[in-house]
């Protein structure tokens, strides 16, 4: 409804464009607003941000109450504590073993250099060789047995890792910041109130880069681009206007204004076009401000 009275008035203004006061087309001045909602639920325990004040981006618009998702988090580091603790100690289960291994190596030796001289049968050998072979399998089975058991555990670690990282993304949700640099131009909590996901708490705007949005003719539109310099004057109220430089960054694609029905060529010639046109703020320009567009005749 406000942009149909906008629409409404630039066309009255233009129609008596013929006074002599050089504009070329009428607006008013605009900005970039971002509504900010909250991502979580909960009780607003601190919402130190008020209406006009301009907060920097990273800021910190509130905070919710994370005590429930901080003691999961808790909950889940210990979990993940004990699990790490019971990982098996592989050198350990696999020493004796080894050294059992050794033993029986070191007597296969020995009993070779006997049977060499006769001091031994071949029956002692075969036997000490069998037991080698029986301890290097069970070496290979505990081995496997371990290996099998720790990735089961570093998978299991892994999942609870995952599940602390959500928890650690919803408690950063639990303190908004603020998107961009902006001024606060609306807040719609309080501290103490509950809030949910998607609930808005505040509205702020980037009042450096503001714009005049103005409605051109379609005869005037024809000799308008995106990139070129214009005069814009910004009617502050009771004759104080002042000047400034802007540039055409935006033109709307279509009419806003008279039925797309509607073909004759009297009725084209009444066709309004949107355009954006950027503005530095001096920190004197503010939204709704009234504004005057002066086309370059080179």
């Amino acid at each position: 409804m406000k942009q149909i009275v906008y629409i409404a008035s630039a066309l009255a203004l233009l129609s008596s464009c013929g006074n002599g006061d050089g504009a070329d087309a009428y607006g008013t001045f605009e900005a970039t607003e971002i509504l900010i909602s909250s991502e979580a639920s909960g009780r607003i325990l601190r919402f130190d941000v008020e209406e006009g004040m301009t907060v920097n981006e990273g800021d910190i618009i509130a905070e919710v109450d994370s005590l429930q998702l901080t003691l999961q988090r808790k909950q889940l580091k210990a979990q993940m504590s004990a699990l790490l603790a019971g990982r098996p100690d592989k050198k350990a289960q696999i020493a004796s073993l080894k050294e059992q291994i050794a033993k029986q190596k070191t007597e296969l030796a020995r009993v070779e250099n006997l049977l060499r001289g006769g001091a031994a049968t071949g029956k002692q050998k075969d036997d000490i060789e069998a037991q080698i072979r029986v301890l290097e399998s069970q070496l290979a089975a505990t081995l496997s047995n371990i290996d099998r058991n720790t990735t089961s555990i570093n998978e299991n670690a892994v999942a609870v890792e995952t599940q602390i990282e959500a928890l650690e993304d919803r408690i950063s949700k639990c303190r908004p910041q603020a998107p961009a640099k902006g001024l606060v131009l609306s807040k719609y909590a309080e501290a103490g109130e509950l809030t949910a996901p998607g609930k808005p708490l505040v509205k702020i705007a980037d009042m450096d880069k503001i714009y005049l949005r103005a409605y051109f003719t379609s005869a005037q539109i024809a000799g308008i681009k995106v990139g070129d310099n214009v005069k814009v004057t910004a009617d502050f109220g009771s004759g104080n206007r002042f000047g400034y430089d802007g540039k055409v960054t935006w033109i709307s694609s279509e009419s806003e204004f008279t039925p797309k029905t509607i073909q004759t060529e009297d009725s084209r010639a009444n066709l309004v076009y949107a355009a954006k046109i950027a503005v530095k703020n001096d920190g004197r320009l503010k939204i709704g401000f009234s504004g005057e567009v002066e086309l370059s005749n080179d």
